[in-house]
């Protein structure tokens, strides 16, 4: 008999199901995705899933409308794509093929970290990941400190170091553009 597991073991081992662990909450999938985008909360992960399902289904049945409907049918596919085209889900917006192969990586490949390591201002995503919880990095204006914000396309090219950060003081000193002036201020 196994004794009865106390209120911090039941906390800790919430998620997991020692007797029937196959058909517990999280699949294998589900924890590769978690580890290879540096996911800290398995709800994003659900909520990328749960959006990347509405969006293909919302393409199915736009796709699915009949004749008659034709002209109702391109303007909705033409919002959809554009819309999906400007969050930077989707590279094209030629027809709603790609919004049916739509993915919850597609969310995840949108993450301020996830940018950081493709802007080449991180080398992998657990560096990005610690910039962004440390306040090293801001959109536009904007001190970002959450690594689950999506950066639509237009704001991708905004993505800076703060100001006062010591990073961007030692990128500076790296490429030998440091000036006296703005250590002053």
């Amino acid at each position: 008999m196994v004794r009865k597991l106390k209120y911090h073991e039941q906390k800790l081992l919430r998620r997991l199901d020692l007797v029937n662990w196959e058909a517990s909450g999280g699949n294998l999938a589900e924890v590769r995705a978690l580890r290879r985008y540096r996911l800290v909360r398995r709800e994003d992960s659900v909520l990328y899933k749960a959006l990347a399902r509405s969006v293909r289904d919302l393409a199915r049945r736009l796709r699915d409308l009949g004749p008659a409907s034709a002209a109702f049918r391109a303007r909705c596919a033409a919002a959809l794509l554009e819309k999906l085209h400007g969050l930077g889900l989707v590279n094209s917006r030629q027809s709603l093929a790609v919004c049916e192969s739509l993915s919850a990586a597609a969310f995840c490949r949108r993450r301020l970290p996830c940018l950081l390591v493709k802007l080449r201002m991180a080398q992998n995503l657990r560096h990005a990941v610690t910039f962004v919880e440390q306040g090293h990095v801001r959109v536009g204006p904007e001190v970002v400190t959450d690594p689950a914000l999506l950066v639509p396309r237009a704001v991708e090219d905004f993505i800076t170091w703060v100001d006062a950060s010591r990073l961007r003081q030692k990128v500076l000193d790296y490429n030998q553009e440091r000036d006296d002036f703005d250590l002053a201020a």
